[in-house]
C-alpha cells in the first residue's frame, strides 16, 4: 500500500502536471471505485484542481464551490500518466480524468478492488473520511507518549493505527522499528524513556528520507508501474527476509500473519531472540528456535 513517502511522490507528480488545470472528461470503468454519487462526477468536468494534498494515504483533490474529490488507493491502487494516444490498461483501469491531450488513470492490478473515489462538498464531509492521526513528520515528543498511552498495543499495531499516525503502514513501519532497534512485537506500555526517545527520532527520520530520497530519483517524472512499491531494495528490513541485516550481518526473520508480514532483525531489534511468526512456530512448537544459537 502506498505511504506517506510514496504519496508525496504522486502528490509532487500531480501538482505540476493537474494543479490549475480542469478535467474535461471523468470516465468510470468500474461502476464500483465510486463510493459517493452526489456531486455526480460530471459536476467537477471544467473546474479547476485548487489544491492537492495528501490526507493520510489518501490523495485530495480540491476544486472551486468547496468540491473535493479524495482517491484512496489501497493496497495496489496506483495513478498512471497516459501520453497522449495512449489507452488506459483494459481490465484493470477504474477511472480516467482527461487533461488536455494526457490522461490520469487510476488502476488496480489485484483481483481485490479495494481502491475507492469519493466525491463531496464542504469540510465536514471531507473530514468525515479521515482517520485523524498525528503528523508524523511533526510529531512532539509529548504526542507521542501520549498517543502510546491511549491503549496496550504491539509497536506495529501502534504504528500502523492510522487514527494513532497519519500515513505509516506495514512497510515503514518496518523501517521505523529498525531505525529505532526496537521489536515489533514490544508493548507500547513497556517502552522506557530511552526507547521513547529513539522512537520518536526514527519516525520522523525515516519517513522524510525515504521522502526525499524518492522525490530526488523521480524529479519531474510520473512514476511508472512497479515504481511505487512497499519492496525497495535500499530498505533494511522490510521484504528482506532471508537477506542479511544492513547493521549486524544477521538474517532477517518475519512474522506471518494474515496477508501480511511484519520484517525485522532478532539482534538489532530484540536481543537476539527470535520472535514466534504464528504459523511456522504453531506446526515446530518446541522444535521452533529461540535464537541464531538454536
Amino acid at each position: 500500500m502506498p505511504e506517506l513517502p510514496d504519496i508525496e511522490v504522486y502528490l509532487h507528480a500531480l501538482r505540476t502536471r493537474c494543479e490549475g488545470q480542469s478535467f474535461d472528461e471523468f470516465r468510470i470503468f468500474n461502476p464500483f471505485v465510486l463510493r459517493t454519487v452526489s456531486p455526480a462526477p460530471n459536476d467537477l468536468g471544467g473546474k479547476p484542481v485548487r489544491a492537492l494534498e495528501r490526507m493520510g494515504k489518501r490523495v485530495v483533490f480540491r476544486f472551486d464551490e468547496d468540491l473535493w474529490m479524495v482517491i484512496h488507493l489501497m493496497v495496489s491502487g496506483r495513478f498512471r500518466w497516459l501520453a497522449p494516444g495512449a489507452k488506459p490498461p483494459p481490465k484493470v483501469t477504474h477511472a480516467t480524468w482527461r487533461f488536455g491531450e494526457n490522461q490520469l488513470a487510476l488502476v488496480e492490478v489485484s483481483s481485490k478492488k479495494r481502491a475507492g473515489i469519493w466525491l463531496g462538498r464542504g469540510e465536514a464531509d471531507l473530514k468525515a473520511l479521515d482517520p485523524g492521526g498525528h503528523d508524523p513528520l511533526h510529531l512532539s515528543r509529548s504526542q507521542l507518549e501520549e498517543v502510546l498511552a491511549q491503549e496496550n498495543r504491539t509497536l506495529k499495531r501502534a504504528l500502523t493505527n492510522p487514527r494513532w499516525f497519519s500515513g505509516i503502514g506495514n512497510a515503514f513501519s518496518d523501517e521505523i522499528l529498525h531505525a529505532a532497534r526496537l521489536s515489533p512485537l514490544r508493548l507500547t506500555s513497556s517502552l522506557t524513556k530511552e526507547e521513547l526517545d529513539r522512537l520518536h527520532k526514527a519516525i520522523p527520520e525515516t519517513l522524510s528520507t525515504w521522502q526525499d530520497r524518492l522525490l530526488k530519483t523521480f524529479k519531474d517524472k510520473f512514476p511508472g508501474p512497479g515504481e511505487i512499491t512497499a519492496f525497495r531494495p535500499d530498505f533494511a528490513t522490510h521484504g528482506k527476509y532471508g537477506k542479511p541485516c544492513p547493521v549486524c550481518g544477521k538474517t532477517i526473520q518475519r512474522i506471518v500473519y494474515a496477508e501480511n508480514e511484519t520484517n525485522y532483525c532478532a539482534v538489532c531489534q530484540n536481543e537476539g531472540r527470535i520472535l514466534a511468526d504464528r504459523a511456522l512456530s504453531r506446526l515446530l512448537k518446541d522444535d521452533w528456535p529461540r535464537s541464531f544459537d538454536d
